[in-house]
């Protein structure tokens, strides 16, 4: 396990969440010092966690948590992740790592590439960034500052189940999110499949 400093609770507030499609929840938002890269992440403490809470790591997406983006699934993620953790008790995690870790500018330029008939990973690549930026040292820090040593961890992506391990946070089960397909995402969910072995039923994704 990395010898990682510890990160610290800055600040907590209760804040009554509201969806557009009418759900809604109370909770409590965690702010963090310490925090090994710096960024201002943020946990969302949700429902009564237990011993072993459900937790999600969810990266920033200002194109589909903000805008309601068709061009990818973080939206709908996003919304059906709060109400699960909420029934269950838990945290989700709210990562400020915008486009895989590139950022929201290099984001747009590699959905220009997308345009061209490259997917989301080939668009990365091309522009000489990485396919997926992501470290989950900040994640593992923000846990252990809530007491969070082993969860259960709601994602389709094994590569954040693998990540916490390695910093020392018992996973003790992956729990698949819903699959939100639209006619402009089916091709990027199809390349998380593919690349990156994310765990959505490819015989259903299409391309139209």
């Amino acid at each position: 396990m990395p010898d990682t400093p510890a990160a610290t609770q800055r600040a907590r507030v209760r804040v009554p969440l509201r969806f557009p499609d009418g759900y809604s929840v109370d909770a409590e938002l965690v702010t963090f010092h310490g925090l090994a890269d710096g960024q201002e992440h943020i946990a969302v403490v949700l429902g009564k966690p237990g011993p072993v809470p459900l937790v999600r790591l969810h990266s920033e997406c200002l194109t589909g948590d903000v805008f309601g983006s068709a061009r990818c699934d973080c939206g709908p993620q996003l919304r059906e992740a709060v109400e699960r953790i909420a029934e269950r008790g838990g945290v989700l995690l709210y990562l400020r790592q915008e486009g895989r870790g590139i950022g929201l500018y290099n984001k747009l330029d590699a959905y220009a590439l997308q345009d061209q008939g490259l997917d989301t990973y080939e668009a990365n690549s091309a522009l000489g960034l990485p396919e997926d930026g992501r470290d989950y040292t900040a994640a593992a820090q923000m846990l252990r500052a809530l007491g969070v040593t082993e969860l259960d961890l709601l994602s389709n992506n094994p590569d954040k189940a693998d990540q916490l391990r390695t910093l020392g946070i018992d996973v003790h089960d992956r729990v698949p999110t819903g699959v939100f397909t639209t006619p402009h995402n089916v091709r990027y969910l199809r390349a998380k499949v593919l690349q990156t072995q994310h765990t959505l039923p490819l015989a259903e994704l299409s391309v139209g």
